[in-house]
């Protein structure tokens, strides 16, 4: 077994896990569990005009 053919694997190895690592990402981010959070933390850079620290 040469270099190149373990490189070869290797890369194609990564490109599977770094995929579903992606999807994974994806799939929490867009997760209905998560749509709170996520819209509390948009309203996080308004917050110091709601209590009058300007």
């Amino acid at each position: 077994m040469n270099l190149d053919h373990i490189f070869d694997n290797a890369s194609r190895v990564m490109t599977v896990i770094s995929f579903i690592t992606f999807a994974g990402i994806c799939a929490w981010a867009w997760s209905r569990r998560k749509q709170g959070d996520f819209a509390e933390a948009a309203q996080l850079p308004f917050a110091d005009e709601e209590n009058g620290h300007v």
